[in-house]
């Protein structure tokens, strides 16, 4: 393994461990200022908590990181992270997104360099590319919830539309929709709800609600609310049909689906072949693919390859992704 693998090993291990230690181990003064306000509320946090309610002091994540800190002001990526964790309903400060991406890529570089010793050139690019392991995971996380939100989404239409003409108010009727339907549907009705119960106008909280959920059938609601409310007309009548024209796209949408299954599968064969063979290689006959390495010559070979290869499967997906 060598000297500077070894370094670079303890060097990751110690990351990793200071990674751990900062997310489970916390000071004593927010212990104390915590306890404090416990306190003070003469136990009705712990009551609220049990009763399913929201604790009158939110318990906020502390990332004891510099470095991370440091990254998220310094490039003002909080906003962009927060909604994006928000959007995949994950309560991570921005800056634990970071710091997990820092471990990541300090351990995904030390396996590099270690496992890769006629490469070790690579080893930038596996740590980049476990860098981006959480940003991925929070990614998935998004699209899942974001997926579960809209086949949920024409179900509530249609009980809001029953619900009001049934004699409830439009806000009464968001506020039910906690009680009738599964996350992530619930949780964020219910929180459009709170948010115009405590004076926010439901215009600008149903606003809000579409930038936590960037769906289109999420702006035609809002479109189509905020409308209602500014020329008339029959909300119950207008939410029907949207829930029935949502429906429709969702059938439109698998029907696609069906038929471009071949391409789809086409393009992910034709985009690992040549992965698959460059690790058969490596392991088989590591002499033969030394030269992509060693020479200046292979090295540039290296990268086009890889480049076409992206684009090219950039280019697939986009002739098989049909946005309906």
């Amino acid at each position: 393994m060598g000297l500077i693998g070894f370094l670079i090993l303890i060097w990751a291990a110690a990351i990793a461990g200071w990674f751990l230690v900062s997310k489970y181990v916390k000071s004593s003064d927010v212990d104390r200022i915590k306890a404090r306000l416990a306190v003070t509320t003469k136990g009705k946090t712990k009551k609220a908590k049990s009763d399913g309610q929201p604790s009158v002091i939110q318990q906020e994540q502390v990332v004891k990181n510099p470095l991370a800190h440091l990254l998220v002001e310094k490039w003002n990526l909080a906003p962009r992270l927060g909604t994006l964790l928000e959007q995949a309903g994950l309560n991570w400060p921005p800056a634990r997104l970071v710091q997990m991406s820092i471990v990541c890529f300090a351990v995904g570089f030390a396996f590099g360099w270690i496992a890769l010793p006629i490469a070790r050139g690579l080893a930038l690019l596996t740590g980049v590319a476990a860098a981006a392991g959480p940003f991925v995971y929070v990614y998935l996380k998004r699209k899942a919830r974001l997926r579960r939100f809209e086949s949920i989404f024409p179900d509530a239409l249609e009980f809001v539309s029953r619900s009001m003409r049934a004699g409830h108010a439009f806000s009464v009727s968001l506020e039910m929709i906690h009680r009738e339907f599964q996350e992530p549907v619930a949780g964020e009705f219910r929180r459009t709800f709170e948010e115009h119960n405590l004076g926010l106008p439901i215009e600008i909280a149903l606003q809000k609600l579409a930038t936590r959920v960037p769906s289109l059938d999420v702006h035609f609601f809002v479109s189509a609310v905020l409308l209602q409310k500014r020329t008339g007309g029959n909300l119950a009548e207008i939410l029907d049909k949207l829930a029935y024209v949502i429906r429709e796209r969702f059938k439109l949408r698998g029907r696609i689906r069906a038929v471009s299954a071949h391409g789809r599968m086409t393009a992910t064969a034709l985009s690992a072949i040549p992965m698959v063979v460059a690790v058969l290689m490596f392991y088989t006959n590591p002499d033969y693919v030394k030269f992509f390495f060693t020479d200046d010559t292979g090295n540039i070979m290296m990268l086009a390859a890889i480049a076409l290869q992206v684009i090219g499967y950039l280019i697939m997906k986009k002739i098989v992704n049909i946005e309906v």
